[in-house]
């Protein structure tokens, strides 16, 4: 966890029993939520979400029994009550006051007394504020937007006296309270920062291709240790889904480190017995050698353990795999029918990195998962917004999973399909095992080769294996001890005799 230093010798706010934001997510990130009685700050350009986390911070509060309320300079009730509504929300319970000038809903039959701002003075706006908490007597306050009253304030002199009158009103009457701000009026408008207890910045990203992407960041929290960083977070109908940033070192359970097999004999002793409980394998290879197979196997042969597996896949719809493994023999329909065997279509174009990883650790830590396949990191790759960011994120997630225990087997395509090839990115060094398949041509036929290259846990075999796909599954042949350049494209043949054909 990062964040701010705590409390200082003295102070009660280690005393004071947390409060929740209304998103779980968020109190997550804050280790348990907002302090109580203090003046926090939610910034963010229009259309990043500020009014619907403060709609969830009241309603939060309402279902805890208090007394809320919404002071809006800048939308109406019924505006607000349309954003609710889509969420699937009542706003019964929380009181609205308007301080705006709606003339197309002017109605003298209207419980509420609408005030035009141009006639007001930035006083009178603060004392009818003052007045209606007083006379409400709320716990929870959201006021909406500052932008507007830094307007009225027509400078930064004038208009931090009024935000410090405002904290201070609020300081005794045991209150907590969001101000949200559009960062319209300015730029770079740092007062804010200086007096609120805490601010959370909420951002909104175009991307080149598919839909954009939030994200929020705590800038500070008095008092309060938070994990720092960026952490994604999506709009959805019920409000705002944040996902925490993944930190590895957070999460850790005991688990024994067996062997886990494939369910093919020559599979598993070219493995060494098998892969490891907490490690993570890298199959590496051109596009349709058989590298989704081979991670199949292993998902199948969990199901029939009765254990749970997850196969994610970024490339592939479940119908092409589901026709795979068909052809291959393999009966992934019944375990998926069973749910043993549970498979997600990712599109990488709508889905950021935490929420995958968010997903990933539901599959894990709900469902109970011991195998995970990412079926391929060129497709989780396009769903980076930065693909420098990669290797920091999967060093992340795969150190997250080895401490739970689960296998996780990777795919990588590499770009080509005979002689040099070319990997897109390297992650061999964060991979425990590394198995690499290839095509290779003898004869006029073309040929398909399977090795361990690497495995970090015990040892594997060194030869090179020629491997086929057919109804039976998979089938491994012998060491190809008298070929030599297979790997490099060029296979020469060294034997005396004619080398046997493909296997069958």
């Amino acid at each position: 966890m990062t964040g701010q230093s705590a409390p200082a010798p003295g102070s009660d706010l280690k005393d004071l029993p947390r409060i929740s934001t209304g998103s779980d997510g968020l109190d997550d990130i804050l280790g348990g939520g907002l302090d109580p009685n203090r003046m926090y700050l939610y910034e963010g350009r229009p259309g990043t979400g500020k009014t619907t986390i403060a709609l969830q911070f009241l309603l939060r509060g309402v279902r805890d029994g208090e007394r809320v309320l919404y002071v809006s300079l800048s939308e109406t009730k019924s505006e607000l009550t349309v954003v609710a509504q889509r969420h699937g929300w009542s706003l019964d319970g929380v009181d609205i006051f308007e301080l705006v000038p709606p003339e197309t809903t002017l109605d003298p039959e209207r419980e509420l007394t609408v005030f035009h701002l141009a006639e007001m003075e930035l006083s009178e706006t603060t004392g009818l504020i003052f007045k209606e908490v007083e006379r409400i007597n709320p716990t929870r306050v959201v006021l909406d937007s500052l932008s507007e009253l830094r307007l009225l304030a027509q400078n930064p002199l004038r208009y931090r006296r009024q935000v410090l009158a405002l904290k201070h009103f609020f300081t005794n009457r045991n209150c907590t309270v969001v101000l949200l701000d559009d960062l319209s009026s300015s730029q770079d408008d740092l007062q804010l920062h200086s007096i609120a207890h805490g601010v959370v910045m909420l951002e909104q990203l175009a991307i080149d291709y598919g839909a954009e992407r939030r994200r929020l960041r705590v800038i500070k929290m008095r008092g309060i240790r938070f994990r720092g960083g960026f952490h994604d977070f999506t709009i959805t109908q019920g409000g705002l889904r944040i996902f925490p940033r993944l930190v590895a070192a957070e999460h850790h359970r005991s688990f024994d480190g067996e062997m886990v097999t494939s369910g093919n004999p020559e599979l598993d002793q070219l493995l060494g017995g098998g892969l490891e409980r907490g490690t993570n394998a890298l199959l590496l290879g051109a596009a349709g050698v058989g590298k989704s197979s081979v991670a199949l196997t292993y998902a199948i042969a969990a199901a029939e353990r009765g254990e749970h597996a997850v196969f994610f896949a970024f490339d592939e719809g479940r119908g092409t795999v589901e026709a795979r493994a068909r052809a291959l023999g393999l009966p992934l329909d019944k375990h998926l029918a069973s749910g043993k065997i549970r498979f997600q279509q990712i599109d990488p174009a709508e889905l950021s990195p935490g929420e995958f990883a968010a997903t990933l650790r539901r599959s894990v830590e709900v469902d109970n998962a011991r195998i995970i396949v990412i079926d391929s990191l060129n497709g989780y790759l396009n769903a980076m917004p930065d693909e420098r960011f990669l290797v920091l994120q999967m060093h992340e997630l795969l150190s997250y999973l080895a401490q739970q225990g689960v296998l996780t087997i990777l795919i990588l395509a590499q770009h080509g399909l005979v002689g040099p090839m070319d990997t897109p990115l390297d992650l061999s060094y964060l991979s425990d095992a590394v198995v690499m398949l290839r095509y290779f041509e003898f004869a006029g036929t073309v040929r398909r080769a399977l090795s361990v290259v690497k495995k970090r846990s015990g040892g594997h075999e060194h030869g090179i294996r020629e491997f086929r796909l057919g109804s039976s599954g998979i089938k491994l042949g012998p060491p190809l001890h008298e070929f030599s350049g297979i790997f490099s494209g060029n296979p020469r043949y060294t034997g005396t005799a004619l080398p046997e054909g493909p296997l069958e």
